[in-house]
């Protein structure tokens, strides 16, 4: 078995981030995430410092939206009204900014522009294969729009998803609510788990959840963010995870 290899003796459930793990849509969020947040920091707070690559993954990759609007605020010193749900993408608030979010990312969807990673089929092929339950955990309103145009979804057990957290009042990563959620509804026991994550925030919720393993998903650069977050093992391929 390879190094990395997880053994279905030890593990039941293997539990997925979505965006930059199984679908190629970090880039299509971090691009979103850009264009609105440059646009409110020009005309809203002049002087202030655009937004960079290191935001991204500091302050938005796998939070919910509003919680990385707020996040990304703090880390500028900066603040806006936090508004109300239904605000329009138009409003300077909270609410409203994440909408304008949300809208950008509707549209690269309806433009076909999303695809999985080329090793996430075969990854979700084997492990079922070995007959581990598996869940995808995503805080995106769009997971299961994305699974189904990425041809994932019957690879899939569970999802929960951003819909799914609100209804269930569950805190968005790095709380990990949604992890566990997942895995009751998976009818799997945390230490039998596996977490996959790219993100920060979720290799925090992986840790926090008490799972027995999290695996840091580094397609670029050496894996060492993911590692000090609290990553067991770190991958670049998601088929190092087969038996």
């Amino acid at each position: 078995m390879a190094e990395g290899a997880l053994e279905r003796a030890r593990f039941d459930a293997v539990l997925f981030d979505l965006d930059g793990v199984l679908a190629d849509t970090a880039r299509l969020h971090a691009r979103c995430w850009r264009e609105v947040l440059d646009e409110l920091l020009s005309r809203r707070f002049p002087g202030a410092a655009p937004f960079a690559e290191a935001d991204y993954r500091l302050y938005l990759d796998g939070r919910p939206r509003l919680d990385g609007v707020r996040a990304f605020l703090r880390g500028r010193g900066l603040a806006l009204p936090e508004g109300a749900p239904g605000d329009s993408p138009e409003a300077d608030t909270v609410h409203g900014v994440a909408a304008r979010k949300d809208r950008c990312v509707v549209r690269a969807l309806e433009a076909g522009r999303v695809a999985a990673f080329p090793d996430a089929r075969p990854c979700l092929r084997g492990l079922r294969r070995h007959r581990f339950a598996i869940a995808v955990v995503s805080a995106s309103r769009h997971a299961r729009a994305v699974l189904a145009a990425c041809a994932l979804a019957a690879l899939v057990d569970v999802v929960v998803d951003g819909n799914d957290a609100e209804a269930r009042r569950l805190a968005g990563k790095p709380a990990p609510d949604t992890y566990l959620e997942a895995a009751r509804l998976l009818g799997a026991v945390p230490a039998r788990a596996v977490v996959v994550e790219d993100a920060l925030a979720g290799i925090e919720a992986g840790r926090r959840g008490g799972f027995g393993w999290v695996v840091g998903v580094a397609r670029e650069g050496d894996g060492t963010a993911l590692r000090g977050a609290g990553a067991d093992r770190v991958i670049r391929d998601l088929r190092e995870l087969l038996p």
